[in-house]
């Protein structure tokens, strides 16, 4: 069944389900932010069931059933903010069986919350799941007779990457479509960057081990310290955004100075101007990453990226970013000096550097939520047509 046919005499109307609290910044609630809206852009009805706990930031144009507070779990070497409250998941469930909803979307499936409710649940449409995670969870190891038998509740089953989809396949068994993540090309258009009057580095994630800040603290100061000795030079500057349970160790080796903020958590707003500011993306993470969409993000904002090589991030990358070794401080120092440009000039980057960051926005424009949610459709049309589990 083609998915122009579906929409041609009724309206296709999806359920998209984030386990993870749309409070807190995160690379699946970006993903299912944006598939809403790039549904709502192709005349399709989304509406996102997912917990909330405090301010929201970057749902403008969603429709949004929230399901419950979240409180943080250890998950992959990560915390994980998901809505444990059974009221919650059967608010949801009920949400669901009324809304007359065409297809339900759940992302990262066997996450706490209302993923295991609609499993158990009956009377739904059909279901379709994306894999997120690359590396192994207690929950799979722990649960594995149960979820393998729930798995086959999908009517498909998707991973955004190779990692995810090996991860996936490990622990549950099965066929997954090849998905990918989307980026939302169009929010960095006609946005006006962040002040910045130095060469600048951004460091966007949480401030946890396997994200390899620590790396990054390390090697921006021998990179400062090796490439401006003349301090009457415009020196650079590293932004660090978001937090997380090294922050406070970290800031106490590594001060706020003028070469150095420390910028807290901040809005998607803010996000997309910091990157179109910045000069390099550093994502120096030293594992467990399935797919990079930090790298997309930064390359639609037309900003280098230095990166860990590593799966997830090579893939991404697509020979658009300077990767280097994991955990490196010295490779990743040097990196730095060759992306990073010696002065903020108000000029044009120079012809080279900006042949580059157009190749590397056209790659990240390849990877746009309009493509994935178009991917999608067919998808939901194939899961339709199958017969129920």
């Amino acid at each position: 069944m083609d998915p122009q046919d579906q929409t041609a005499s009724s309206t296709l109307r999806i359920a998209l389900v984030c386990p993870y609290s749309l409070s807190r910044p995160g690379g699946v609630q970006g993903q299912v932010l944006g598939l809403a809206r790039a549904f709502g852009a192709r005349g399709l009805e989304a509406t996102v069931f997912a917990p909330a706990d405090g301010p929201l930031s970057g749902v403008e144009g969603v429709d949004l059933f929230t399901t419950g507070r979240a409180v943080a779990l250890p998950a992959n070497g990560s915390v994980a903010p998901v809505s444990l409250s059974v009221t919650a998941v059967v608010r949801a469930v009920r949400a669901v069986r009324s809304g007359r909803f065409d297809i339900v979307h759940v992302h990262e499936p066997f996450t706490p919350g209302v993923p295991y409710g609609l499993l158990l649940a009956r009377r739904l449409p059909p279901l379709v799941g994306t894999f997120h995670r690359s590396g192994g969870s207690p929950l799979y190891t722990a649960l594995r007779p149960v979820t393998r038998r729930l798995a086959r509740r999908y009517a498909v089953r998707c991973a955004v990457s190779e990692a995810a989809r090996s991860t996936a396949h490990q622990a549950l068994g099965g066929h997954y479509e090849l998905a990918f993540n989307g980026v939302e090309v169009d929010r960095y258009r006609d946005v006006t960057p962040w002040p910045a009057d130095r060469p600048t580095v951004l460091f966007l994630g949480r401030h946890e081990e396997r994200k390899g800040l620590a790396v990054l603290l390390s090697a921006f100061e021998r990179f400062r310290s090796g490439g401006w000795p003349d301090r009457n030079r415009s020196t650079p500057v590293l932004w660090v955004a978001g937090d997380g349970p090294e922050t406070d160790a970290l800031r106490r080796h590594h001060p706020e100075s003028p070469d150095l903020h420390w910028l807290g958590v901040i809005s998607e707003e803010d996000k997309v101007r910091r990157l179109l500011a910045a000069d390099v993306l550093c994502a120096p993470s030293l594992g467990g990453e399935s797919f990079g969409m930090v790298l997309l993000e930064a390359m639609a904002a037309r900003t280098a990226v230095v990166a860990s090589d590593i799966l997830g991030y090579r893939a991404a990358a697509g020979g658009h970013a300077r990767l280097v070794p994991p955990g490196d401080e010295v490779a990743l120092a040097e990196a730095l000096a060759l992306e990073c440009p010696r002065q903020r000039n108000r000029s044009p980057a120079p012809v080279e550097r900006a042949a580059r960051l157009e190749a590397a926005h056209a790659w990240a424009s390849h990877w746009s939520m309009g493509r994935l949610s178009e991917w999608y459709q067919s998808v939901y049309a194939s899961a339709m047509v199958r017969p129920g589990p």
